[in-house]
């Protein structure tokens, strides 16, 4: 008497297969999460925004309290974003590739802003650089100021983000291991030298899908900015703020309009995701060839 054996991925197929009723029960359900939560508020931004026609839409786009906001929004993710890559390429290749005392400290302070609301962190930055701060007075005796001025909203923006990048590479670099560096180390290469040829290398697409988030992260921030900003109109005043200003003021088509910048970056942010994640799936697949296979 001679059994048949089944394939293990047979197996493992049949039992993560679930009816079809099911199947599309569940399926409906996350479409129609994603139409009411996601897809409709989407669609009512641009609804609301060109509701007056093309011209109040870009009438609202180029006043020059909204480009004022636009230019300052990007200073501050054009300064928070380089400074959060550095520090997040070197924190994490730290934590993946060497032993040092500390490192659980470390990565505690890298997960703080995950877990510190942006209002309390915008509000520390108050207690220790305002005019009755901690450092208020010797600031204001030396002629600096911080809160309510743009290094503030730089400042409250670079914490609020820093924990992106590095929380992308380090599970990464912890998954490749540090053969490829011993090896390079080996053949003579210095620390440099093996960085760059071989430990960025392997990690640029987290590097790139990092840096998206953090600089999606940057322009949308809202909580902490809006503590340190001091709402000054044209002057310290982001893309999210002065949505803030025009609604409250019921200017609601260039509120809309502004805000549809915003849904823009998101669109784009998800998009330029989509395709980081794809190009990662087809070089893990390029690089896990069985052997002979061409």
């Amino acid at each position: 008497m001679t059994t048949q054996s089944i394939p293990l991925a047979t197996k493992t197929d049949a039992a993560l297969t679930e009816p079809k009723p099911v199947r599309w029960l569940l399926t409906g359900l996350a479409l129609t999460f994603l139409a009411l939560f996601l897809f409709v508020p989407l669609v009512a931004v641009f609804v609301q925004a060109l509701e007056k026609g093309v011209d109040a839409y870009w009438a609202a786009i180029i006043e020059p309290d909204a480009l004022a906001a636009i230019r300052l929004t990007l200073i501050a993710a054009g300064i928070a974003v380089p400074l959060n890559l550095v520090f997040g390429i070197a924190a994490a290749w730290a934590i993946a590739k060497f032993k040092f005392r500390g490192k659980a400290f470390l990565i505690t302070l890298i997960d703080l802003p995950f877990s510190v609301s942006p209002v309390i962190s915008g509000l520390i930055y108050v207690l220790l650089f305002g005019l009755q701060g901690w450092l208020g007075p010797w600031l204001k005796a030396h002629d600096i100021q911080l809160i309510f001025a743009v290094p503030g909203i730089v400042l409250a923006t670079i914490f609020v983000t820093f924990p992106f990048v590095a929380r992308e590479l380090i599970p990464l670099m912890q998954t490749q291991g540090t053969e490829e560096e011993e090896a390079a180390l080996v053949l003579g290469a210095n620390g440099w030298q093996i960085f760059f040829r071989v430990t960025l290398p392997n990690v640029i697409w987290g590097v790139l899908y990092g840096v998206i988030l953090c600089n999606a992260r940057a322009m949308g921030e809202f909580g902490a900015v809006s503590v340190v900003s001091g709402h000054i109109r044209g002057l310290t005043n982001t893309l999210p703020l002065h949505v803030e200003i025009l609604y409250n003021e019921y200017n609601f088509v260039a509120a809309f309009a502004v805000a549809s910048l915003l849904a823009l970056l998101a669109l784009f942010t998800l998009v330029a995701k989509a395709l980081l994640e794809r190009k990662v799936r087809q070089e893990v697949k390029t690089t896990t060839k069985p052997i002979g296979v061409e």
